[in-house]
């Protein structure tokens, strides 16, 4: 807590980081000038039931598990869930009564992309003006292999970050409002794991709780963004808090309750 302000702010957060930053001194002088028993708490990543998963928007856990879960559909051929997925929650202004090869376009945008299989195996015929029927021999060879779907990620996987579950945040506020007054706490306080792990690590995680069995490509000419972000957490452990809900546990749950 105590290193706000101390360093330049980074360039692609600044505007948003100065908007906290607002926040927190206006209650901090608050308390300081008139007494009110303010004090802010500074949460790390957030994820959950009811998440924003539109994906010109997403942060980054909920994208990438609606990627993995509209990836998982297309590997399956369950152009039923795909439809109900993009009804709920259109890709710009794509949605469920999109034809296949419009929704298949803003899939490849956000880098769900289907392989060549028996789909470019047509293309390819009709543009021979060969008949599909007449080559039953090729298309018997095709191995469930040939419909593959794979996963193309911005950036390298390796910068870090932290997670906290959504009901494990109103905990720890509902803990601190309880127990504990501005004159104990100071400017604000951190809530967070104290754990954090790579992208490519989420990633992997998420695809093997969704079952997705594709590849995860990760395109390195895209931007990484700040390289870790990780809250020290002591100060709240020292209050005698800490998260109950693992992230495995926690993405489990907000998968279920995204694909209800």
């Amino acid at each position: 807590e105590e290193y706000l302000l101390t360093g330049p702010l980074e360039p692609t957060n600044e505007p948003y980081a100065i908007a906290k930053i607002a926040g927190i001194k206006m209650c901090e002088n608050y308390y300081r000038q008139y007494g009110c028993n303010f004090y802010s708490v500074m949460p790390t990543n957030l994820y959950g039931p009811n998440d924003n998963f539109n994906l010109e928007t997403s942060h980054v856990l909920p994208a990438i598990l609606r990627k993995v879960h509209l990836a998982k559909c297309l590997e399956n051929d369950d152009w039923q869930s795909i439809q109900k997925d993009l009804d709920k929650n259109p890709i710009e202004i794509i949605n469920g009564k999109s034809s296949q090869e419009d929704i298949l376009k803003i899939l490849s945008k956000y880098g769900i992309n289907l392989s060549r299989g028996f789909t470019q195996m047509n293309t390819d015929y009709n543009k021979n003006n060969i008949s599909v029927n007449s080559c039953v021999k090729d298309i018997r060879q095709l191995t469930d292999n040939s419909r593959t779907v794979s996963l193309s990620l911005w950036g390298s996987g390796s910068p870090r970050r932290e997670f906290l579950y959504s009901d494990d945040l109103a905990d720890a506020v509902v803990f601190l409002m309880n127990n504990y007054d501005a004159s104990d706490i100071g400017d604000f306080i951190n809530i967070g794991t104290g754990k954090d792990l790579t992208i490519k690590e989420l990633a992997d995680m998420i695809r093997n709780i969704v079952g997705f069995k594709g590849e995860i490509d990760w395109d390195s000419s895209k931007p990484d963004g700040t390289l870790q972000k990780l809250l020290d957490v002591s100060l709240l452990n020292q209050k005698e808090w800490r998260s109950k809900t693992t992230l495995k546990e926690g993405i489990r749950k907000s998968y279920i309750s995204y694909t209800k």
